[in-house]
């Protein structure tokens, strides 16, 4: 269930935005306690998050999940228990770093062992610093079927932010589809591969301002799919912070009449600038500042439009609402109207505008790297089924997680050859490939501890002629500098010396745009094993990842609970408890 608090009347109200957002909205203020202890059922449930019952994954009966809101170096305590009948189930903490936690990062094979049906894990951690994140499920497909929730971090006890607003909004941004997430998986698992299709649409403010004559309904009461409502007074500064959780949707979020400063990007502040509309991407979150300075007698949609892929649905759509007009009252101007969805200058314009906020918690780049790795993303077939491969080789996870085999020098557990740093360069971007076979893998890319590591992302042509995709990609564990963006191949002769080590920006997600290339620089200064890989569920699912580990041998005793599963995981489990 999504809530809505008022920040200036306390007043609850519950309420959800249809087809693309689920909202949660809270008052600024967190108590001083340092130490957060939550106890969470996972457990399926009947809802409507469209109008259409479905089954949703959901938490303590709460859909999407409660919302953790925190201070900078509080540390949060977990106690998990899967009710899901005949599945595991991992939360992983987006956008957390983890700092002397690997083991709590929640990627099933990477960092944990999958939570059995009725058993319990305490995920202990950390929140090091401010910003906007979220929490999903990291197992199967299991944020497609709506386990989610937003973690809000305000700055430390006593300190104060830099930057000033009156009050603040948090929204959640996801897609819904009407086919289980488990039909979903054994459809893309399929030879030939079933493509799950784009997100569904239903009942919502959005069918009354939309030309599509697909699913036409009358908006109904409803609790679990009523539009969202931002309650707000007349000449006031707001913050609205944005996340995205979408399994595939790349969206585009404006608010009518009312223009945006950007002023945070993935837990990090970067230098503000103004927008009429935000892209926002798998795995990204924003922070952006609007001032309600416009006829506070009326109200003001909020809209958001699928962007990167045809959309198959109307936008979504939420309300400003000011008090001098009725809640009930629509606004008389039309929603605002995004860039059309393959505009991808516009897209660009908005991200190299993203500039970093140079200061203490977002210093410079080093001015060289130690390693550089150029990471080619290709579609592929491998014995007729569709993948995806990086560099040639479609990530398979093994049964024991890769954090506990390292550690315990469990060399059997997965593939010991390395995946290749670079692909053959006289391989062209701009068709499909003349041999489109590939390989699975699960070896690991070993980074020294310590160093700095570039690492390239080189988009290309997918199977089908003319046709290349967004990827937004996430890194586990560490903010990275976006040096750069670029159209074709990434030439290091040439494009290197045009790195931005000035002022990039820090982020988590980062997306390469079709047929084009983005630099990344990252210093490998925490512990762990920590996945890599595009945001897009169903593109994980087909193997669009990689595994970087570093410095495991600095890593302190891994709990037994995230080690004891996979052909080794009684040898694994009996080695810890010894040691």
């Amino acid at each position: 269930m999504a809530l809505l608090v008022n920040p200036w009347s306390m007043k609850v109200i519950k309420v959800i935005l249809l087809s693309y957002i689920i909202s949660n909205l809270f008052v600024q203020s967190a108590n001083s306690a340092k130490t957060r202890h939550l106890k969470w059922k996972v457990e399926y449930l009947h809802w409507s998050p469209d109008g259409v019952e479905s089954v949703v994954m959901g938490i303590n009966g709460q859909f999407p999940g409660p919302t953790i809101r925190a201070r900078a170096g509080d540390t949060i305590n977990i106690e998990l228990t899967n009710k899901l009948p005949t599945e595991g189930v991992v939360i992983h903490w987006h956008g957390i770093r983890q700092i002397g936690t690997p083991w709590a990062d929640g990627t099933a094979s990477i960092s944990q062992c999958a939570i059995n049906p009725g058993e319990t894990f305490v995920y202990n951690f950390k929140v090091d610093k401010a910003g906007t994140y979220f929490y999903h499920g990291h197992y199967g497909m299991q944020r497609s079927a709506g386990l989610y929730g937003s973690l809000i971090v305000d700055v430390a006890e006593g300190e104060r932010e830099i930057i000033h607003y009156n009050g603040a909004f948090d929204i959640l941004l996801t897609d819904w589809w009407h086919k289980a997430s488990h039909e979903q998986e054994v459809d893309l698992s399929s030879n030939p591969m079933r493509w799950i299709g784009e997100p569904q649409f239903n009942c919502s403010l959005a069918a009354q301002y939309s030309n599509s004559t697909e699913n036409p309904c009358t908006l109904r009461g409803g609790e679990q799919y009523a539009p969202e409502i931002l309650h707000v007074l007349p000449n006031k500064t707001y913050r609205l912070r944005i996340a995205s959780s979408t399994a595939l949707a790349s969206l585009n979020l404006a608010i009518g009449n009312h223009k945006m400063v950007v002023v945070e990007a993935d837990g990090n502040y970067v230098q503000p600038f103004t927008v009429d509309n935000l892209d926002i991407y798998s795995g990204e979150s924003y922070s952006v500042l609007f001032t309600t300075n416009q006829d506070p007698s009326k109200n003001y949609w909020i809209s958001v439009n699928v962007r990167g892929r045809k959309p198959q649905t109307p936008p979504a759509l939420a309300l400003l609402h000011y008090p001098n007009t009725h809640i009930s009252t629509l606004p008389t101007s039309a929603p605002p109207v995004a860039p059309r969805w393959d505009d991808y200058d516009v897209s660009k314009s908005f991200t190299k505008k993203l500039l970093g906020l140079v200061g203490p918690t977002n210093p410079q780049p080093p001015p060289t790297s130690d390693r550089r790795i150029i990471l080619l993303n290709t579609q592929n077939f491998i014995d007729g089924y569709t993948r995806w491969s990086i560099n040639n080789v479609s990530l398979v996870l093994p049964s024991t997680p890769y954090l506990g085999a390292i550690k315990y020098g469990l060399n059997g557990a997965f593939d010991q050859n390395p995946p290749p740093d670079r692909y053959n360069y006289t391989y062209d971007v701009t068709v499909p490939a003349a041999n489109q076979n590939s390989a699975y893998g699960s070896g690991v890319y070993n980074l020294t501890f310590g160093t700095t590591v570039d690492v390239v992302l080189q988009n290309a042509n997918a199977i089908k002629a003319n046709v290349s995709e967004i990827h937004p990609w996430h890194l586990h564990g560490h903010d990275f500098w976006v040096l750069g963006y670029g159209e074709g191949k990434f030439d290091e002769e040439t494009d290197v010396a045009k790195f931005n080590l000035r002022d990039p920006p820090l982020k988590n997600t980062a997306v390469v745009y079709p047929f084009g290339w983005t630099a990344l620089r990252f210093v490998t200064d925490n512990p762990g094993v920590w996945a890599f890989h595009c945001h897009i569920e169903p593109h994980l699912h087909m193997g669009m990842g990689v595994i970087f580990a570093e410095g495991v041998d600095r890593v302190g005793r891994i709990p037994v609970e995230a080690m004891a599963c996979g052909l080794t995981g009684k040898m694994l489990m009996n080695s810890n408890v010894r040691h």
